[in-house]
């Protein structure tokens, strides 16, 4: 047994002076034992502080031309219509850097071109990790408020892949950088489109900024949120893809970083991507030898009928399981897997399953629907999915399907009252 007999402060250093009680077993007998240990405090300096925001450069009406050489420059939204996914962005953006081992004051300026060393770690190395977040205009009767989706969630997993590629400032206060965001939406609120489907993208992305072409821990950041407003994912909207399974090429490997969000695991995805719209596919199926993970740009799920041993009849709802580390941890993944626990009729289950399994239930009629699910598209219809040659025709869309998207829509639009809509 230990007690603490007294410690001292110095120099950012505490320090420990405590007594030990040692019994000696054999001869029953006891001695007192002196120990002294050092501990370095950690500094409280390296949150991010909302409070300390600054905005520049008159940011606070809506006129500022932008002077951007990059997609859509304009003074004002486009018709939302027109929009086009990521490729019209606001007037501003919020950048923090991470300096001297802490963060700086935030700022909102106008929109514009970044300052980068041709040497720095996000360049060579790709030490760059980035979220997508939506905000959405309220549809709810005489509510015209701004809403984030469960911000909470997408700053866990920015943290998360920040620790990950062993950036410095991973530990920020999540609130305070959610609140920053909130500012940067107001300032901005005219640019976010009313109507379902129609929102506020929100791109936050932290890339190391070290001059230094030795492979080493960066030791300066910039993170920034640029946003962009946006309609439907896909032009045809809520309607059915096609995917293709890929066989050749593999997203992640169990150990690797596939349940982060960084930039290393989408620039090789490209290829096969393009190859697979060349046939005629939207997106592609990424398996793990003949286990199936997530889609290109969304988690996915499947639903199949089920007889129970008393000759009752019940729908399985099968995602993929995290616990290998090669998915993508999605918040509307995790958020129709709260939600369809609760609905009657269905069993939401987290377990592997192989494309083969999935083939037998198509030929044998027990897969009922399939669907995916991301912030971008929220939640899509799957009508196909290419295996082994051969085209596995699934009905679309769903009573599952469409009953997440309208739930989570509800939620998002304001139109339901939920914890998950912040306001």
């Amino acid at each position: 047994s230990t007690k603490l007999r007294e410690y001292t402060f110095d120099n950012s250093v505490i320090t420990f002076t405590y007594h030990m009680i040692t019994m000696n077993a054999l001869r029953s007998t006891s001695r007192f034992v002196f120990k002294t240990r050092q501990f370095p405090l950690r500094k409280t300096t390296r949150c991010i502080n909302s409070s300390a925001l600054i905005v520049t450069n008159d940011v606070t009406t809506t006129t500022t031309i932008i002077n951007s050489t990059s997609s859509t420059s304009t003074n004002k939204m486009p018709p939302k219509e027109t929009l086009q996914f990521g490729k019209t962005f606001a007037p501003h953006m919020l950048i923090i850097s991470y300096t001297n081992n802490q963060w700086q004051n935030p700022e909102i300026v106008p929109y514009g071109p970044l300052s980068i060393s041709p040497g720095s770690s996000c360049l060579n190395y790709g030490m760059t990790c980035f979220e997508g977040m939506k905000a959405y205009r309220s549809l709810a009767p005489d509510d015209s408020s701004l809403r984030l989706f469960r911000p909470d969630k997408n700053m866990e997993r920015l943290s998360s892949s920040m620790e990950r590629l062993s950036l410095p400032g991973y530990d920020f206060d999540p609130n305070e950088l959610i609140q920053c965001i909130q500012k940067l939406i107001r300032i901005d609120q005219d640019w976010v489109p009313s109507g379902e489907g129609y929102s506020l993208y929100l791109r936050p992305n932290v890339i190391a900024m070290s001059d230094n072409l030795g492979l080493a821990n960066p030791d300066s950041l910039l993170l920034y949120v640029v946003t962009s407003p946006v309609g439907p994912y896909y032009k045809d909207g809520f309607k059915p893809v096609r995917l293709l399974c890929e066989s050749k090429f593999v997203r992640a490997y169990k150990g690797g970083t596939g349940n982060c969000k960084i930039g290393g695991n989408y620039a090789p995805t490209m290829k096969p991507a393009k190859e697979a719209a060349e046939k005629g596919y939207h997106q592609v199926l990424w398996l793990w030898g003949d286990e199936v993970t997530e889609v290109g740009a969304m988690n996915v799920f499947f639903v199949f009928e089920r007889t129970n041993k008393d000759g009752t009849s019940v729908k399985e709802i099968v995602t993929p399981p995290l616990d290998r580390g090669d998915i993508l941890p999605g918040v509307t993944r995790s958020s129709i897997i709260e939600l369809a626990h609760g609905w009657k009729g269905y069993d939401m289950v987290e377990r592997n399953l192989t494309m083969e399994e999935v083939a037998q239930a198509v030929n044998d009629g027990t897969l009922v629907e399939a669907f995916g699910a991301g912030t971008a598209a929220v939640v899509t219809p799957i009508e196909c999915i290419q295996y082994q040659g051969k085209d596995l025709e699934i009905p679309a869309t769903g009573k599952a399907t469409q009953r997440a998207w309208d739930e989570l829509l509800s939620i998002q639009y304001g139109k339901m009252d939920h914890p998950w809509s912040v306001k």
